[in-house]
This record gives structure tokens, sequence and C-alpha cells, in this order.
């Protein structure tokens, strides 16, 4: 498939050229039929017959005959004298050589090909059904060069807004870009001020080399492209709300019904934690500044549920003992952990303690976090121990809308997932973890 928009409108207007070329040329062949040839026995009116000595024809005096007494340029009267020659000699005279040399000779040109000449030459036309088969294939032609010029137009405007990712390569500003988007945008100095730490610079060390007076004495190699998590660097785009699988709502909306249903009759307090439903435009700029894609299913959820928040003192509702997460504060945190790890350290991405393409989902305050591979779509954790699994609480669970099944029916049922129980204390939801 052809991707580049230059060499698609190139491929376009070569095809318009040679279809109209060739109808160009059909129609001047056609045009150009050449006249019958005159049959061999018509006699030459425009020759003069001379006049025959003593032939007494009456009505021989005509504008093909000679009057007596007459006589042509060049020409003899008399009896037994030769017919007139044939042209008859110009009458401005016959040009001399140094006229044909002065006026009639000039370079030859490119029309003065006998090649091309000949092409051009009169032919004998092409017949009836010859001509609608090139007709026929004239008009395909067009049609097709038409419609890749329709199709590559269709994709430049739907498909292309916002430019050439490989060439944006300039940062933009976030919080003038999306200042109505419903969500704040904190930088790395933010970040670093409410930490009580010095500004992180992982993104310009990432970009620009260091000073001179800072280059070690003895020359080095530099760090490998691949050293880098690409994911924590991504490109400027800009934020486009994506639509949500009716079916996948339905799906969510029916799991987190079970939970508050249980919650607002055996937990009230942790059911009056849970967040408003959230913003599509808040999720889609959270997705062009991390370079994400969120799943369907937590997409629903998002707008459903925006996280949740301590209220009274309560722990605020989650999943396997951990707080659900803001659209921001999945934003922020994403910034946080590319801050502290930025590089690749294995071949797979999962095997590491964090990677770019994960997605934090929920926390539980001592650095251990709920993640979604963005890629995979299944839930993992990772720990402030340096490690990550994709089976948390000792299971597999494949997906986000896994997990609001699961917490449903352990709720209902008491259950367990995983070595994990939730149970209600007080009003309070809690989890017991062996």
């Amino acid at each position: 498939m052809i991707t580049s928009r230059g060499l698609w409108w190139a491929l376009s207007a070569a095809a318009v050229a040679v279809t109209a070329a060739v109808a160009a040329i059909v129609l001047v062949r056609r045009s150009r039929t050449p006249e019958p040839p005159p049959p061999a026995n018509r006699p030459d009116s425009a020759r003069p017959v001379p006049e025959q000595p003593g032939s007494g024809q009456p009505g021989s005096e005509g504008p093909g005959t000679e009057r007596p007494g007459s006589s042509r340029p060049g020409s003899e009267t008399g009896a037994g004298s030769a017919p007139s020659p044939w042209p008859p000699a110009p009458i401005l005279g016959t040009p001399t050589k140094a006229d044909v040399e002065r006026y009639a000779t000039r370079s030859a040109t490119f029309f003065d090909n006998p090649a091309l000449a000949a092409f051009f030459a009169d032919r004998t036309p092409l017949d009836g059904a010859t001509r609608r088969r090139l007709n026929r294939w004239a008009m395909v032609g067009l049609a097709i060069a038409v419609l890749a010029g329709a199709a590559q137009a269709l994709e430049s405007a739907v498909f292309s807004k916002g430019g050439d990712p490989a060439t944006e390569v300039e940062n933009v500003p976030c919080a003038p870009a999306y200042a109505n988007a419903g969500v704040r945008c904190v930088t790395d100095l933010d970040l670093a001020v409410e930490s009580g730490s010095e500004p992180d610079t992982w993104w310009d060390q990432a970009a620009e080399p260091a000073p001179a007076d800072q280059q070690p004495a003895e020359p080095q190699e530099p760090p490998s492209v691949q050293e880098f998590d690409a994911d924590c660097r991504p490109r400027p785009a800009e934020p486009h709300v994506r639509e949500i699988d009716p079916k996948v709502t339905r799906a969510v909306d029916r799991q987190w019904r079970r939970i508050e249903k249980w919650l607002k009759v055996n937990a009230p307090k942790s059911y009056r934690t849970l967040g408003a439903p959230g913003k599509a435009t808040t999720i889609a700029v959270a997705e062009a500044q991390t370079g994400l894609s969120f799943p369907d299913d937590l997409r629903a959820s998002l707008l459903r549920h925006n996280g949740s928040a301590i209220t009274e003192g309560t722990w605020p509702f989650g999943f396997l003992g951990n707080r659900n997460e803001s659209i921001r504060e999945i934003r922020d945190h994403w910034r946080v952990l590319c801050g502290i790890d930025a590089t690749d350290d294995a071949d797979d991405p999962r095997d590491e303690w964090w990677d770019g393409r994960m997605i934090p989902i929920a926390s539980d305050g001592s650095g251990d976090s709920l993640v979604i591979d963005s890629v995979r779509r299944d839930v993992g954790e990772t720990d402030q121990e340096g490690s990550m699994s994709f089976t948390p609480g000792g299971i597999r669970i494949r997906s986000y809308h896994a997990l609001l099944k699961a917490t449903a029916d352990a709720l209902e049922t008491g259950g367990t997932i995983g070595y994990t129980k939730p149970k209600a204390v007080a009003g309070q939801l809690e989890w017991d973890v062996p």
C-alpha cells in the first residue's frame, strides 16, 4: 500500500496524462480520414487539349482548346506544331538556383522527422469495432485515474489530519493547547515541586547532548537508541475522541450495576467514594499526551466512574485493595513512572519493572500499582521492589472487563479473586490478603 501522499498524487497525475494522450491520439487518427483516390480512366479536365489541324469538328473551340492565331508562351502555332508543355511556366518566372537556395533552405526540425511524418500520415481508418474498443479502454483508464485521485483526496481528508508524524518533532506546550479540555497539564517541574525533589530533566537529556564542559575526559561510546523507552517519549498529537462499541459499554455498565448495588447495601461509605462520570474529551487528551490507546472497556468504565476519592476518612474504592485513579491521575502517574524509568532494560517490555506502553489504573499509595498493557489489554501489577507481574492476586486477568466481573462475582458470592477476598467492615470495603 502506498503511504506517501506525494507519490499518490504523482501516480494519479501520470494516469490522467496517459489517458488524455491516448484519447487525443485516437481522436486525431479518427479525424484524419483520407480522400478516395480518383478513378484511373477520368480525363484530366484541367489539361488543355490542343487543336487538331484539319479536324473540322464543330464546336472545337472551347475552354479546353486554343483559338487559331492564339499562342501560349513558349509555344509555336501553325500546322505541325507540338502540344504546349504542361504544367505551363509560372507567370512570375522560374526561380533561379540562387532563389531556391535563399528562400527554400531551412534547418530541420522535430516535425521533419520521417518516422513522425509516417506516423501521422493518412492511413486506412479504423473499423467501427476497433474504435469502440479503443473508446472503452480510454474511458476505463480515465475512470481509474479519477478513482485514484478521489481515493487519495479522501485519505488525506480523513486519515491525515495533523500532518505527518514523522516530521512533527516540535514539542507543543500542553497547557495552552488543552486549556478547555478539562484536564490540568502537569509539567515535570510541577511534579518535582509537589514531590520536593529536584526537577527531572530526562526529556531534554534524551534529545540534547550535555554541555561541553561536562563531557567526560575520555571519549565514550554514546548510548544506543534502543536503550531509551520510545513509549515514554510520544510524538505530539491532536486529541481525537474515539467511539466505543455499544456492546462494550453495555457489558461494563452491567458489571458496575452489580458492584454499586452491593456497595449501597453492604459498604455505603465506600459507595460514596465512587467518582462522577468522566468526559470523552478528557480521555482523548490523556491518550494524545501519553501516546497510548486506552482499551474500550477502560474508557467505558471511566465514563461511568472517573476514579474514586477519599470521602469522610474512607479509603477510596478500588480493585484488589488499590484505589481507582481518575483520567488525570492516570496521565500524571504514567509521567512519574516514565520519569523514574525511561529505558528499555529487557527485550520483552513485560519483563521490566516499568514500560511506557503500560497504563496505570490504580495504586495502593505505597508504590505498588495495577496496570493494563495497552497492547495485549490484560491486567498486571508493578511493585516498588522493581518487578512487574501479570498475575495480580495470583491469577490471570485478561481484560479490564474481566476484572470488573471477577470483583462483582466475589462481592455477591463472598468468593475470592486469586488469594484476595473482599468483605464489608463497618460500612467500608476491605480486602483480605494473606
